[in-house]
């Protein structure tokens, strides 16, 4: 059995590749707390729904699970490293870390942040 954190990057991915923001936001806690690219983190799949929605659909990411971590049986964790390609411009590159807890059969994002990664001179 894989690592839930491969898991929900993978569904994050292909959410995020279809540009469909109420797939984004089921694979989130209804409470979870979210920090991307705005200055203010957020809380809720509302708030999740509503990010993804404005993020232009010519948008493509690709990751890698870099690190994965559990916390007893409900709980598990990591970062991976994410590209978002755009098109007809830069790149943001990113570190995505996770916090997944189990809700019945399914593992849903509890806590979500990125970072950006600065370029190496």
């Amino acid at each position: 059995m894989s690592h839930p954190v491969h898991a929900a990057l993978d569904g994050w991915t292909a959410a995020f590749n279809r540009h469909d923001p109420d797939a984004m936001a089921e694979l989130f806690t209804e409470d979870a707390l979210f920090q991307g690219f705005g200055p203010e983190p957020t809380e809720g799949r509302d708030a999740v729904r509503a990010y993804y929605a404005v993020v232009p659909a010519d948008r493509v990411a690709e990751g890698t699970v870099l690190h994965t971590y559990t916390l007893g049986e409900d709980v598990a964790g990591g970062y991976a490293d994410v590209t978002i390609r755009n098109p007809e411009g830069p790149q943001s590159h990113v570190y995505m870390s996770l916090v997944v807890v189990r809700d019945g059969a399914e593992w849903r994002i509890r806590q979500y942040h990125v970072s950006p990664v600065m370029p190496q001179d």
